[in-house]
């Protein structure tokens, strides 16, 4: 599996969740909050949002999801350990008077994806180099994005003015930047020559790792689930 498809798995695997998470609206009174249970590509998340204007909703909200599978780019076999999770800061406008929105504002983003090389009949191939895995010492690596991130979409929600239940719904895009990977080895005991010709291979394959997301600078936001307002 490759890491694109990691970020995939986070919409198929959270639905079933999303049924159960409006009932953690109970107990909560406040007059004209919101509470909103939804599933998605950011994870499973709770947003709560309070009216401003009458046209205009603050929305603030958690998202979390992990997932752990196997993969490999052209040369490393690897484990990897996707973790969603983000902190929203949005404004709703609902220029219409009813559900529908236009949505801005900023998230606190903690999205990344660890990596654990795996060694394939105890060797690494490393840019095209072999080497012995128990002497070449642990291979990981990290890929995130910047930690604050703009975000903007369209939606449907409850009005600041209405009561009750509603379907709740984002489509949008975080605009988190260029994909930053790290790839480090540690415990290196092969001759200081070998060892340098590693860490030269690693910066390689830090490059590919980075480049197999490339295209997530802008990730796509898609969230269903429902909504109370008091």
């Amino acid at each position: 599996m490759k890491i694109t498809d990691l970020y995939k798995v986070a919409l198929a695997a959270a639905v079933s969740a999303c049924f159960s998470l409006p009932a953690m609206a109970e107990g909560i009174s406040p007059a004209n909050v919101g509470v909103s249970g939804m599933v998605g590509t950011t994870g499973v998340g709770v947003h709560v949002s309070v009216p401003i204007l009458r046209t205009l909703n603050a929305r603030f909200g958690v998202s979390y999801f992990e997932h752990s599978t196997t993969g490999s780019t052209s040369n490393v076999d690897y484990k990897y350990k996707l973790k969603l999770n983000t902190f929203d800061a949005l404004a709703d406008w609902h220029p219409m008077g009813n559900g529908f929105r236009v949505t801005g504002g900023l998230l606190w983003n903690g999205n990344k994806v660890d990596a654990t090389a795996k060694a394939r009949n105890g060797e690494y191939e490393v840019n095209g180099h072999l080497y012995n895995a128990s002497q070449a010492g642990d291979l990981k690596g990290r890929i995130d994005f910047r930690d604050v991130a703009p975000y903007l979409g369209i939606g449907w929600g409850s009005a600041p003015s209405s009561k009750g239940w509603s379907f709740s719904g984002d489509l949008g895009v975080i605009f988190q930047g260029t994909a930053r990977a790290s790839l480090k080895n540690r415990n290196c005991t092969l001759s200081a020559a070998l060892c340098a010709q590693l860490a030269d291979d690693i910066e390689a394959e830090r490059k590919e790792l980075r480049d197999e997301v490339k295209d997530y600078r802008y990730y796509p936001v898609i969230r269903a689930g429902a909504s109370y307002r008091f």
